[in-house]
């Protein structure tokens, strides 16, 4: 017995050790390799609006500004902050990701979607009483939003031409939202950039995304009436 002792403690590391390597891997916590739309023959979208006019096309500016609050890899904390309703750069959730990545294309969503709360309270289910510093900071108001402006797309993962950099991604019973990578997986699926309080936060979240995916939206400013687009301050 003595002697099959250390050959049960190996066997017992060893699975230990695997299923650590797995759920390392499962959590896009070990580097993975990527992809991108030209590993599949799929042509990447390019706005036809700069509404910054700095030289970007609005999806591309939505992508890389998501992916800088990516790498700024803010603290997750959602508490309440008034004076405008702005956590600081280095605190934030998943609805931050979303307005910082529109404000680094030149659009104020926080006023956007106040103003349409505004001019249309009954459509917005989930507001009792109207608060410009949070109401932008809720899923459910954004999905209501992007429903409205947006162009609503496939929400089947496995069509991944359909799927291009800075779409809007909602998820669950609109309990989280994120922005589409550049970034693909082997399947072709991309990757979404968002903060769950995860370690990566551009990652291949539809590996272990156990939520619904009731949200895929594209944010075309030349399709939207000039009055609701409100310019970043």
């Amino acid at each position: 017995m003595l002697k099959k002792f250390p050959v049960i403690i190996s066997i017992i590391l060893l699975i230990m050790v695997s299923v650590l390597l797995y759920l390392l891997y499962n959590f896009n916590i070990l580097p993975q390799k990527f992809y991108t739309a030209e590993n599949f023959n799929i042509a990447t979208i390019k706005s036809s609006v700069d509404y910054n006019n700095n030289g970007v096309d609005d999806y591309t500016d939505i992508l890389l500004g998501a992916r800088k609050d990516a790498e700024n890899h803010p603290t997750y904390d959602s508490r309440y902050f008034g004076n405008g309703g702005y956590p600081p750069d280095n605190i934030g959730v998943c609805t931050d990701v979303v307005w910082r990545a529109f404000k680094n294309a030149g659009y104020s969503l926080r006023d956007m979607v106040d103003n349409d709360i505004k001019n249309n309270p009954d459509e917005y289910i989930y507001v009792e009483n109207r608060d410009k510093n949070i109401d932008f900071r809720r899923v459910g108001n954004l999905d209501i939003f992007f429903k409205k402006y947006a162009q609503s797309l496939t929400l089947d993962i496995n069509r991944i031409e359909e799927w291009q950099p800075g779409d809007i991604v909602v998820f669950g019973n609109e309990e989280h939202i994120g922005v589409a990578s550049d970034k693909r997986n082997s399947k072709g699926q991309t990757y979404i950039i968002h903060n769950g309080g995860q370690p990566n936060r551009e990652e291949d979240f539809f590996k272990y995304n156990r939520m619904e995916i009731i949200g895929h939206y594209r944010f075309d400013a030349s399709l939207i009436d000039k009055s609701i687009l409100i310019k970043w301050e």
